[in-house]
């Protein structure tokens, strides 16, 4: 499987799992933890999740799965803007790791911009390092505008990964946050790989993913993974469609395809404001409230 190096000395599978709305309902739980369970042992190691998701249902139903696992798995997780002040930094982090039953954060990202300034959390994600707590921390849902400001604060430059939108109808990230990390070699974590399932019902990709033997996601997917330092992190509730989604990591797609791909999604491509999306941040301010719906898979 494709590797992306999220730091000098070590590299992590290019196709993970994410966990959005997962943990929510009884009836699944079964469902989900084999599938994360199944995903692992075929090398989709990064288990990205969030305190928002569920209220922290998510971390707990993450933390049952890797059970015995856990030395496996580079896990993830995020703090939200409203809890991430120096001393909410921190306790949100032991609140995440008691949910997931672990020791240790493999990443962890602040969720999206919010009101307090990043000195404060990048200083709280260095305490959180410096103890122990966390290998590495990121952010998730920054434009450039906001990776320079980060870039400005002392210790900035550890940034290890920024998480956003991006798959075929939302390309805006091309424009320039895509090209200055990879200029940077800062891996970028892809969420909504396939626009949260709507991507499938596209008779277009559908036709031309029969052609190449391929499903609708395992095209999207292939997409997605083309690029460099590029971590996607699509939910799988069954061990099914996990299996699905993990063929994606294998397909090289020609010169040919990545060209028809181009032109059948050309006319979607805008540049994406990461303040406005209705996907990114829930279409509404987030310097303080929560959000309806951000970072699915």
């Amino acid at each position: 499987m494709k590797a992306v190096r999220i730091s000098p000395d070590e590299t992590v599978p290019a196709l993970g799992q994410g966990t959005w709305n997962m943990g929510d309902e009884a009836k699944k739980r079964k469902d989900e933890i084999a599938s994360i369970r199944r995903g692992i042992e075929l090398g989709l190691t990064v288990i990205d999740t969030a305190e928002m998701y569920g209220s922290g249902r998510s971390e707990s139903l993450v933390g049952e799965a890797i059970n015995g696992l856990r030395d496996e798995v580079f896990l993830v997780t995020k703090v939200l803007p409203y809890n991430a002040s120096h001393k909410g930094t921190i306790a949100a982090c032991e609140m995440s790791l008691k949910r997931l039953g672990t020791d240790r954060l493999d990443l962890f990202l602040l969720h999206w911009p919010g009101s307090y300034p990043l000195e404060e959390t990048v200083s709280a994600f260095e305490e959180l390092q410096r103890a122990g707590k966390i290998r590495y921390w990121g952010v998730s849902n920054f434009d450039p505008m906001e990776m320079a400001a980060l870039s400005s604060v002392k210790g900035g430059d550890k940034v290890a990964a920024n998480q956003v939108l991006y798959n075929l109808t939302r390309r805006g990230i091309e424009w320039d946050l895509l090209p200055s990390a990879e200029k940077h070699g800062l891996p970028t974590m892809a969420y909504s790989s396939i626009e949260q399932a709507r991507l499938l019902a596209d008779t277009e990709l559908q036709e031309l993913a029969a052609d190449l033997g391929l499903t609708a996601s395992q095209l999207a997917l292939a997409w997605v993974l083309r690029r460099k330092q590029l971590i996607a992190i699509p939910k799988a509730s069954k061990v099914a469609h996990l299996e699905e989604n993990a063929k994606a990591a294998e397909i090289e797609l020609s010169a040919e395809t990545l060209q028809t791909l181009d032109a059948l999604f050309r006319r979607r491509r805008v540049r994406l404001d990461l303040k406005s999306s209705d996907s990114a941040r829930g279409g509404q301010s987030f310097l303080s409230q929560p959000p309806r719906a951000v970072c699915c898979q």
